[in-house]
């Protein structure tokens, strides 16, 4: 199929943003034609039309100049999805907009009473008309469209804008979308990731023969998207590419896999506390072994990209979730480390046995406040930190302990907020969680006083911060209002979550 030129250069100025488009892909985008027969013959069933939602309106000052008539006039709303008749598979969602005063009453009634795709209804009666295809665009998924379709939110949609004329005149303008992970020629791994808390590490110590140690909980939200697909090279397009490119080479030298064209989809902060890095050299890495049918755990993969050296949690968030306790390594002359430092200075050292791990409880909210201030400690900063405070008090190494193993993993099984909370509480007072929220700015501390003080159960400074995590069982407005207060002109994000009780999603298409 031939396209006029604007279409055209359209869809290559789109292949330049989200990555090569299949040949199926370019159709559905470029067809002057019936999408409805065009989708039955690629996917070699009757295609349905399932009404998600129609009602008359007012034209907005965009439709009014979409469809040249007057702001106010009233149009049908639309909304459909077009699917496998056979299979149920959501194939298009399209919304349109029709000028009621240019319908004739059979073709007002068929369109809005019957669930009859819009060529169908064409044909029926007879309307002689062109299609002109006025936009191409691309947009993350939200949760809306994730559910429609059955992909991960964040995951990029595909669409195009036309309009139906007729005399002359637009008599109906859609927008139809469709994932770009749908109606690919090539196979293709995606990956969703949690985020995590690191709430503290166990022992700074080393007394007993082990050091480091964790506790923490794997977030449903925010995530980190990424994409695989073989290719001759090996590639990284998207956020955080160099560090993602770094890992995928790691990988690839390890377990002896090939090229891969890998893409970056959606990414959050980094070194904010809520364990990016991780998430993402791990989510690379399974992905490529996905796309070469190889079984490494993530462990394994961890390993390959030198995470997990110090805490687990993260690693163990991608693998399992839920709220997650590891035991740390062994420490002493030729034991696993002789000293204390950080993740990212701990290349070679294993990821830590989880010990303990359990469904977080899914009616527990968790607030997380992330300040626009200067980020956690990470590179030499955060191992001049780990020389400079360590060893902790051994005391405080005991009394954190005991908060844990008698206080929060009780309160967690048995689902007791104020058991929970006041655990939380008192291990922002010990041990290295201590200092790490001693060197914070000062806003930190003030944003966990007024946190709790909104009706929180307990607030905590994760991993080295500057996020701030709440968490509660009832209305989350207050806190979110409290922590809004605090962070003032300085401002920040505010994410209201819960605990994902399960790992790293991934799927094929």
């Amino acid at each position: 199929m031939t396209f006029a030129f604007p279409v055209a250069q359209e869809i290559a100025k789109l292949e330049r943003i989200v990555g090569r488009l299949s040949p199926v892909q370019k159709m559905l985008l470029g067809t002057d034609g019936s999408v409805t027969s065009l989708l039955e013959v690629i996917t070699g069933s009757p295609v349905g039309i399932e009404t998600l939602e129609q009602r008359v309106v007012p034209a907005t000052d965009d439709v009014a100049r979409e469809l040249d008539i007057d702001v106010g006039e009233d149009v049908n709303y639309r909304v459909v999805r077009l699917k496998n008749a056979r299979t149920g598979e959501t194939l298009i969602h399209a919304v349109s907009y029709t000028p009621l005063k240019r319908l004739e009453p059979g073709f007002k009634n068929d369109l809005m009473r019957a669930d009859i795709p819009i060529g169908q209804i064409l044909h029926k009666h007879r309307i002689e008309s062109r299609r002109d295809i006025t936009q191409t665009e691309c947009e993350q998924a939200d949760d809306r469209m994730s559910q429609l379709f059955n992909i991960f939110p964040k995951e990029l949609m595909l669409s195009r804008r036309y309009k139906i004329i007729r005399k002359g005149e637009p008599l109906i303008a859609i927008r139809e979308t469709f994932p770009y992970n749908m109606f690919q020629d090539t196979r293709r791994v995606i990956i969703e990731t949690p985020a995590r808390i690191h709430m503290t590490l166990t022992d700074l110590c080393g007394e007993a023969g082990r050091v480091d140690g964790g506790v923490g909980i794997a977030l449903d939200k925010p995530n980190i998207v990424v994409e695989g697909e073989i290719d001759r090279d090996l590639s990284v397009e998207g956020e955080q590419s160099e560090r993602a490119l770094e890992a995928a080479k790691r990988v690839a030298e390890r377990f002896g896999l090939g090229g891969a064209r890998i893409s970056v989809r959606s990414c959050y902060r980094t070194h904010v506390g809520l364990g990016s890095g991780t998430q993402l050299a791990v989510a690379v890495g399974k992905a490529l072994c996905e796309l070469y049918g190889e079984k490494a755990s993530i462990r394994e993969i961890a390993s390959a990209v030198s995470r997990g050296g110090t805490s687990g949690i993260g690693v163990a968030a991608f693998e399992m979730g839920g709220f997650i306790v590891d035991g740390g390594h062994t420490f002493g002359p030729g034991r696993e480390k002789s000293d204390f430092r950080p993740s990212s200075a701990s290349s070679g050292v294993r990821p830590p046995p989880v010990i303990a791990r359990h469904d977080f409880p899914e009616s527990w909210r968790i607030v997380l406040a992330v300040p626009n201030i200067e980020k956690g400690a990470y590179g030499q900063r955060e191992i001049d930190i780990f020389r400079e405070y360590c060893p902790v008090p051994l005391s405080e190494v005991q009394e954190l302990c005991y908060q844990i193993m008698v206080r929060m993993m009780p309160s967690v099984v048995e689902e007791d907020l104020d058991a929970f909370g006041m655990a939380v509480n008192r291990i922002q007072q010990l041990g290295f969680k201590r200092v790490e929220v001693e060197l914070q700015h000062p806003m930190i501390k003030m944003l966990m006083q007024e946190m709790v003080s909104a009706g929180a159960a307990c607030a905590g400074l994760s991993s080295f911060g500057p996020t701030v995590y709440a968490v509660t069982d009832t209305n989350t407005r207050d806190i979110e209002s409290a922590a809004r207060d605090v962070m003032g002109d300085i401002g920040g994000e505010i994410i209201i979550t819960r605990s994902r009780n399960e790992g790293a999603r991934i799927r094929t298409a």
